[in-house]
């Protein structure tokens, strides 16, 4: 059974949205808010719902926690073997679920999974959708693989909308780092996740993410988000196993690497004396340039085989009508 895991903070008009699709999933499932100490009225309306819908629980911080806390405390409290998260202002396809419990049964040994997203407004108005990622509807990357995969960034689990994981072996790896709050806090999960199995992916899209201007993680300074990034590398990095060693850039070059693409970033928002800051000399390495545009490449060309990361395509699931 799934538990659907949503956290929130004042924004009870649209966790309404998030709740309501998380319940019309056509397997059933338990949903679970946790609140963030909200003074909207959200503590009212949850408390009545569970009042009257027998698979809806409602958690309510005392004091403002943060979003990896509650995260952790929805998924301590969680009586599913799966959890799928969501965020309050993200929502589900109806049968995002029960493609997702297809998939799993196809293949035991997963850990996490993940499935396409749509980008929409807040008028539901889809923007762009993330692309097809492997072979078939559904595919699996052994666990050997993962960590190499992340390493080239050629293994794109994506956002949380996207993603469900195993109850278990999300406590095995104690939760997320607080520390790292909407700053890669999701893919340190996934990173650790991956020490305990495979992973699977649907190439369908299964589940609704809103776009905001300004969202908090664009607004983290980007000297910030390197320094993370930079530190996040080296921790997958260390978890490479030795019959990828051979072919693995030495991390110097990886973090030069990224040192380009997030100079790229600052040079996109036109700042240029924070891009030459943060190049730190990559400017200047060939290794550098190289793997920018070889993993670039191959993020553009995900459906192709990736060099030493094996994507095995699985029965393909029935058609469903959904976004």
């Amino acid at each position: 059974m799934f538990t659907v895991v949503i956290t929130t903070y004042n924004r009870l008009d649209l966790l309404k949205r998030a709740i309501q699709t998380s319940l019309d999933q056509t397997v059933a499932g338990e949903v679970l808010v946790v609140d963030d100490c909200s003074q909207d009225g959200t503590a009212a309306y949850c408390e009545a719902l569970m009042a009257t819908e027998t698979r809806f629980r409602y958690l309510r911080n005392d004091t403002n926690r943060g979003h990896s806390r509650s995260v952790n405390r929805g998924i301590e409290a969680a009586q599913g073997d799966w959890i799928k998260l969501l965020d309050d202002d993200d929502y589900l396809a109806p049968h995002c679920l029960a493609q997702m419990e297809k998939a799993i049964a196809l293949c035991p040994t997963a850990v996490i999974c993940s499935c396409q997203a749509a980008q929409v407004n807040d008028q539901e108005i889809e923007l762009s959708r993330t692309p097809v990622t492997g072979p078939g509807v559904i595919f699996t990357i052994p666990q050997r693989d993962i960590h190499y995969g992340m390493l080239m960034d050629v293994v794109p689990f994506g956002t949380p909308v996207q993603v469900a994981f195993r109850r278990d072996a999300f406590i095995e790896t104690h939760g997320w780092d607080s520390h790292l709050d909407t700053n890669f806090d999701d893919i340190d999960s996934w990173m650790k996740l991956a020490e305990h199995g495979d992973a699977l992916f649907i190439n369908q899209c299964l589940t609704y993410r809103t776009v905001w201007p300004g969202g908090y993680n664009h607004r983290l300074a980007l000297g910030d988000r390197l320094a993370t990034h930079l530190t996040l590398k080296q921790h997958i990095y260390d978890r490479i196993p030795p019959h990828h060693r051979h072919h693995c850039p030495p991390f110097p070059h990886i973090a030069q690497y990224l040192k380009l693409h997030w100079s790229l970033a600052a040079l996109k928002q036109r700042k240029m004396a924070l891009a030459l800051q943060l190049a730190d000399g990559a400017l200047f390495s060939l290794r550098a340039w190289q793997l920018l545009w070889q993993i670039r490449y191959w993020r553009r060309n995900l459906t192709q085989p990736i060099p030493h990361v094996e994507k095995r395509a699985l029965k393909p699931l029935p058609t469903a009508a959904i976004g």
